[in-house]
């Protein structure tokens, strides 16, 4: 009796063993799918990343190609700005002499009807 009850103390063990390993290689399985699973998700997600990465590399050159365009046109900018202060500068001396021919009209203006509006007011009309 006492081989019997050796045996079985052997075979426990082992059967619990092989039961841990058995959850151990259900696990393992279950965790590798899981791997597959990420990764297969994180190759979609690089995938799209290179995609959005190459759409970046396109409008940042046609950005700089704009750019460049840019500081091309600054300097006949600059010099158009220049032609029109000038014109400005012109036109700004145009009405100051306008003004001056003008104010003593606008005074002798003032004056004649300073002198109807007293006779009106004399003569009562």
């Amino acid at each position: 009796m006492a081989d019997k009850g050796e045996g079985r103390r052997r075979q426990a063990p082992a059967r619990q063993r092989i039961r841990t390993l058995t959850h151990a290689a259900l696990n393992a399985d279950a965790t590798v799918e899981q791997v597959e699973s990420i990764l297969s998700d994180l190759g979609q997600t690089l995938a799209d990343l290179d995609s959005a990465t190459s759409s970046l590399d396109v409008t940042l050159e046609r950005f700089n190609a704009t750019i460049t365009r840019i500081d091309e046109l600054a300097p006949r900018l600059f010099g158009v700005v220049d032609r029109l202060e000038a014109i400005v500068g012109r036109v700004e001396r145009i009405v100051s002499v306008g003004e001056s021919v003008v104010a003593p009209i606008a005074v002798t203006e003032q004056i004649v009807r300073g002198a109807l509006h007293a006779v009106r007011k004399s003569t009562g009309l």
